[in-house]
This record gives C-alpha cells, sequence and structure tokens, in this order.
C-alpha cells in the first residue's frame, strides 16, 4: 500500500466555525497543503489516533480482512466496538468502509499524519470573538 500523508489541524471550535464562514463568504480560499481534517484539541486527537487505534490500522494492513468479522476475529475486539470505531476512523478520512454485497470492509487510507497548529491565526481570517489568553 502505497503511504498517504493526511494533514490534520489543531484549531478551537470558534475558530474553526469563523474559518468556514469566511471560506463560505469567499472571504478566505485555504491554501494549497492547508489540513482538511481538523480537531478541537490535541486531547480529541489523541482519542482518534490513540495507540489502541494505530494497533488497529497496522492489523487492517497486514491482515488485509475482508470484513468487519474477520477484523474481530483478527483484533480479539467486539464488532459493536470495532464499528464504533471504524465509522470514527472514517469521518476522519484515515479509514475507508467500502460496501461489498452484504459485508463491509475496512481499509486503511492514511498512514501517515501531519499535525498543524499554533498560536498563529493564519488559517483563521477572522478575528476571534475574545482574546486568546
Amino acid at each position: 500500500m502505497a503511504e498517504k500523508t493526511l494533514r490534520v489541524g489543531i484549531i478551537s471550535r470558534e475558530k474553526y466555525r469563523a474559518r468556514t464562514i469566511a471560506i463560505a463568504r469567499g472571504q478566505y480560499k485555504p491554501k494549497r497543503g492547508e489540513p482538511k481534517i481538523w480537531f478541537e484539541s490535541l486531547q480529541s486527537m489523541a482519542q482518534v489516533l490513540s495507540a489502541e487505534n494505530q494497533e488497529l490500522l497496522r492489523i487492517i494492513i497486514e491482515k488485509k480482512p475482508e470484513t468487519i468479522h474477520a477484523l474481530e476475529i483478527a483484533t480479539g475486539r467486539r464488532s459493536s466496538n470495532l464499528s464504533r470505531t471504524l465509522k470514527t476512523l472514517a469521518r476522519y478520512g484515515i479509514v475507508e468502509l467500502s460496501k461489498e454485497d452484504r459485508s463491509v470492509k475496512p481499509v486503511v487510507k492514511a498512514t501517515e499524519f501531519q499535525v498543524t497548529f499554533g498560536l498563529n491565526l493564519a488559517h483563521c481570517p477572522v478575528e476571534p470573538r475574545s482574546p486568546l489568553i
């Protein structure tokens, strides 16, 4: 599998909202290479990219399970837990859940992660309502 780097950013909910509105109004055009996936905090990103979830991604890459049930056997995790985790990872573009016949096949889409965060408001052209403290 070819490695794909997923660019993720950390930005407050308020700044994300302001950024989205500015984009919709045509006041801001995202630059090439800017993150497309945003987390509200390092903690929320750490939950999605936890050691347990990284191990799950590694197993999917190595074992190439054809179904959630096959992944359940390979990991020892319950299918309800796996389904919830995989849906979250899919929402962030980390995995793809391919429907094949009556089953779902998990496929890892991102193997590397580049994180952007800081106090620079370059990704949020609109002034926040409250100052940073």
